[in-house]
């Protein structure tokens, strides 16, 4: 059944990498409610180590992900096969938010896809690689990414993205802080 791996090896990158959605799981330290966020294109997720994977966080609607790491780091990314062999990977470990302004993000971004709307990119160390059988997992079909994401924020000039990110990405839904007002100005970073 179930797997603790050492490390990403080829084959765990070879599925990873094939799958077209993944997700993404937080919490607060205490209380609050805890996040689940589905994340599309493939593009927007590399593996970067034998145990370090980043991924595009993209505009949207909350900032629960930047705001829980930036509290307490845990983070849980699940991959699950919904074609071809069951299998499902867990990624566990501690997150770290880079901003555009960091030093280390130009060379990150070289990691992606290109996405318009890049708020920050996520890194996880992770501390735990396990896979599991999937069996009840449904089998469903791609036929292709959504590019509405991805058009709507091509859509906004820069004062609208700045004025939504000042509304939306602010701070989660428990209140607790995400991207300070300086961290809100949609530089132009294309993936």
């Amino acid at each position: 059944m179930g797997k603790i791996h050492d490390r990403i090896d080829g084959r765990l990158r070879a599925f990873i990498e094939a799958q077209p959605v993944y997700f993404v799981a937080t919490a607060p330290e205490q209380g609050g409610h805890v996040n689940v966020s589905p994340k599309g294109y493939a593009d927007t997720f590399a593996v970067l180590g034998d145990t370090t994977v980043a991924y595009l966080d993209l505009d949207g609607s909350g900032v629960e992900t930047v705001s829980h790491l930036r509290q307490n780091g845990r983070i849980t990314i699940m991959f699950c096969a919904f074609s071809g062999p069951p299998n499902i990977v867990r990624l566990y470990g501690t997150g770290r938010v880079v901003l555009p302004a960091d030093p280390d993000f130009p060379e990150l971004i070289r990691n992606f896809g290109p996405h318009p709307g890049v708020r920050t990119i996520i890194v996880v160390e992770c501390d735990r690689i396990a896979d599991s059988c999937g069996y009840s997992v449904p089998f469903m079909s791609f036929d292709q990414d959504r590019t509405l994401l991805d058009e709507w924020t091509g859509r906004k000039d820069v004062q609208r993205r700045r004025a939504y990110r000042a509304k939306h990405n602010r701070e989660s839904i428990d209140g607790i802080p995400g991207l300070a007002p300086e961290e809100t100005d949609p530089v132009t970073h294309h993936s």
